[in-house]
């Protein structure tokens, strides 16, 4: 992770998958998003979408009580339909 001078380290929310050939970041606190080809190539990207993000003056930014009040959660929900295994017939 870089550094960066006179600011303050905030845990932002960042979701990762694969979509075919492209890892995918999405940060839903600030309703970004980006790619990479690699999962590492991803992180990187998404931390400099963040910096540009907060950087750029006309983006309307969540408060600091917004950022410092969220969490993630995961929660397992039994959904009909959906298996674990993946079928070779697709």
């Amino acid at each position: 992770m870089k550094e960066y001078k006179n600011q303050i380290p905030v845990s932002l929310p960042v979701m990762v998958s694969k979509e075919g050939k492209w890892f995918v970041a999405a940060c839903p606190l600030l309703d970004i998003a980006t790619q990479g080809k690699t999962e590492k190539e991803v992180k990187e990207n998404m931390e400099e979408l963040i910096q540009e993000y907060f950087s750029d003056p006309d983006t309307v930014k969540p408060t600091a009580s917004q950022i410092l009040s969220s969490s993630v959660s995961l929660i397992n929900v039994p959904v009909k339909g959906v298996s674990l295994c993946q079928s070779s017939s697709l």
